[in-house]
């Protein structure tokens, strides 16, 4: 690739993940690396355990633990210690060579509980090589990365079933 864009996809809908993982698929289809790093999941999903099945073009790394982070003040340190893990792999991946895409999921919600910070962030944003395409996934992605972005995809709900009650369905939800 000769340059490569910096997408953020955003918003309270369903689908951001799903946008990344489509977009994985095309690319390892077109014969491309990836590095795909989930912040703040522990547990891989459904699509995760495909792309690892059809090729060994994506590296997956879960960078999360198996709870929620519930508090912006004070996240726990286990659950911020996982993150920086997952941004210093990112790191890593970003400037190593070896990949033509790398997708951050779940990195703008680990922003917003202040499990990392923006200045890290957008010290990738701003130093990233030319031929890397960089993907940023998660609701509350903060404004003050948008200027750095070529792409911004707002994905708002309209209507969901789970205000219905509807728990996560295995192969739809996970």
């Amino acid at each position: 690739m000769r340059k490569g864009y910096i997408q953020i996809y955003t918003g309270e809908g369903k689908g951001k993940t799903t946008a990344a993982v489509g977009l994985a698929v095309r690319a390892l289809a077109a014969d491309l690396t990836i590095f795909f790093c989930q912040f703040l999941k522990g547990k891989e999903s459904g699509e995760l355990a495909f792309l690892k099945g059809i090729s060994d073009k994506i590296d997956i790394h879960l960078c999360g633990l198996n709870k929620f982070c519930t508090n912006r003040e004070n996240p726990a340190k286990d659950q911020i210690g996982a993150a920086r893990r997952g941004l210093e792999l990112s790191k890593k991946a970003i400037f190593s060579g070896n990949y033509d895409i790398v997708i951050l999921d779940e990195i703008n919600v680990a922003l917003y509980f202040n499990l990392l910070k923006i200045d890290d962030v957008k010290d990738l944003l701003i130093n990233k090589p030319l031929g890397v395409e960089l993907v940023l996934t998660g609701r509350n992605a903060p404004k003050e990365l948008y200027p750095f972005a070529d792409l911004i995809s707002d994905i708002k709900e309209i209507k969901h079933y789970f205000q219905k009650g509807v728990r996560a369905r295995k192969g739809i939800e996970y």
